[in-house]
This record gives structure tokens, sequence and C-alpha cells, in this order.
């Protein structure tokens, strides 16, 4: 199960920490969603999932001002019971002493955000999406290219990290060499990043490890990149076929999610940094509306046409 400490939701996010004696690093959250906790000051405990983050905003608060003491210091008492990962005050609101004190004996963070409400409730929920997210590490490099997420697979030694430094000196940005973890964040979307031991680093056989950031510049790296292209690098067999023409795409899947995949014979001679260019551009420009392939066999069968047309019928034979 993934999870993701209340220490560094509160760093990200830079909230205060009310509860100074609890250790956030002690304390995890496993679900991505929010509980805006009103109906459960009110009384109404039903469908209350204690995994949920706990975000207050200005009418939750001005509603615990207005409470009777006694019925909010047992509505205290039953919000500690049914727990949650942490407690969110936005707006720079602070909690009573007494709310403090129980949340301290229960083992329940209490945070501040100087943001409003909607803001900071946007921000969590984008943020454990994407850190929450199902995950899977695959062998690969991951690259920018134009702005396009462009996975690169293949077996060992084939020549991934060469052509990712090559595609690197000529202007684009490396994201992850050797291990990519790829998060599905949406039914649309996967994003890949690197893993933190080996971010910016590229492993080139005979020479050894090469640190991208310090060679060649902060421009030259990026942390997490969506993918939107795989290229699938596979020995060249002269038996094989290859796809010449590229009507219609083929896909390869991870986490559920469909992406499009193209399979590069590699032989000696071929620049696999420029032909990765080029389909980086050419993906971006079907997904801007033009297909050359389809453009291609649409001038082939206008001109069949027009020949057609221009035959003299057998009649004049």
């Amino acid at each position: 199960m993934n999870k993701v400490k209340v220490s560094t939701l509160a760093k990200k996010m830079d909230l205060e920490n009310l509860t100074t004696s609890l250790d956030l690093d002690e304390f995890f959250i496993t679900v991505p969603d929010i509980n805006r906790p009103s109906l459960q000051f009110a009384g109404f405990w039903e469908f209350y999932e204690p995994t949920r983050v706990q975000i207050v905003g200005k009418v939750e608060y001005v509603y615990l001002q207005k409470m009777d003491p006694e019925v909010r210091t047992k509505m205290y008492h039953d919000f500690m019971e049914k727990g949650c990962p942490c407690i969110i005050f936005a707006r720079s609101q602070c909690p009573d002493d007494e709310l403090i004190r129980l949340a301290t004996d229960a083992g329940i963070p209490i945070l501040i955000s100087e943001k409003s409400t909607s803001i900071i409730t946007a921000e969590v929920i984008r943020w454990l999406h994407v850190q929450l997210a199902p995950m899977i590490s695959i062998h690969g490099v991951l690259v920018d290219v134009y702005g396009e997420g462009v996975l690169i697979t293949g077996e060992s030694g084939i020549g991934k990290s060469e052509a990712a430094i090559e595609l690197i000196k000529r202007g684009h940005r490396l994201v992850s060499d050797d291990v990519v973890e790829i998060r599905k964040v949406s039914d649309d979307s996967l994003v890949g990043s690197a893993p933190e031991i080996t971010r910016h680093f590229i492993e080139l056989r005979g020479i050894g490890i090469i640190d991208v950031k310090t060679l060649f510049g902060v421009e030259c790296v990026k942390n997490t990149q969506a993918i939107d292209l795989v290229i699938q690098l596979e020995d060249w067999r002269k038996e094989t076929e290859y796809d010449r023409m590229g009507i219609e795409d083929q896909y390869t899947e991870y986490l559920g999610n469909k992406v499009v995949c193209h399979h590069l014979p590699v032989r000696p001679g071929r620049n696999l940094a420029i032909i990765v260019e080029a389909a980086a551009v050419n993906h971006r420009q079907k997904k801007m509306g033009y297909n050359a392939a389809h453009e291609l066999y649409k001038r082939v069968q206008d001109n069949l046409m027009n020949k057609t047309k221009d035959e003299p019928d057998e009649f004049f034979y």
C-alpha cells in the first residue's frame, strides 16, 4: 500500500504543526481524498471515513466557536475516538487549547495553513493523488523531447542511455535513466519519475556514471513528466517486417492505461536520437489533428481516382 508521511505533506504545503510533541514522521496518509467535517461536528457520523485528511474551513471554525462548551467537548472526544491522519485548519484559524490537548493525547496532528479553504483543499487533493497513485517500476529511459514524454525501452545494452545522452546534447531533458517509476494519476494520464537515489544520473557502459545535472546544467533535467509515447528498441532482423506507413497506431499498456508505442529496429549507422526526435514531433502533430500517413494515403487515393477518370472508355477501342 502506498502511503505518505504527514511530515512530507506539512513540508510540501508549508503547514505549521500545533501538536509539537507529536513526531509527524510517525503518521501516514493512505488515501488521496479529504473530508470537511461539517456534518461530523453536528453529530452525523454515518459514512465517516477515518482514513481521510480533515480540513476545517471558516464555516466549520465559526460553527465550533458558537457551540455550547459541553456539546463541543463531547464532539471533540467523539472526533478523537473516530480518528484521522491529521486535521488542517485553513485561513490561519487556530483551534482552542482543549482540542490541541485532546488531539495530542489521541495522536492526531493538528496543522495550520495560511491559504484559503478552497485552495488548500485543491492542492492537497492534487498532490496526494499523485503521491498515492498506483505505481510500478520498469527498466527504461524517460526523456522530455519537445514537451512530449518519451519512454525508451528495450533490452539491456541496446543503446537507451546513449540515445538519451545525444538527446540531452540536442537540448532535451532527462527525467530518469535505467529505472522509471510510473504512476497512474488518472485514467488518461501516466506520470514518470526517477527513484530518489538515481535521479539525474546516467550509466554509460565503458565510461561509468554521469551526473547529467552537474555536467550539462539544471536545464537538462526534469523531475517528473507525463508519458505520451513509448519507443521500444529492438535488434534489427532482416526477416522481420516493420511498419513503414504508421497508418494505424500501436499501443502498449501500463497500469491499465494505453500509450502509443513504436517498435524501432536498431542497427549500426542509425542515429537513434534524431529518430526519437522525429517520432516525438510526429506524435505531437497527430495530437494537433494532422496525420502524415493519412495525408499520403489520401493523395494516393485521389491520384488513382484521377487516373481512372482520364482513361478512355472501351467503346472507343
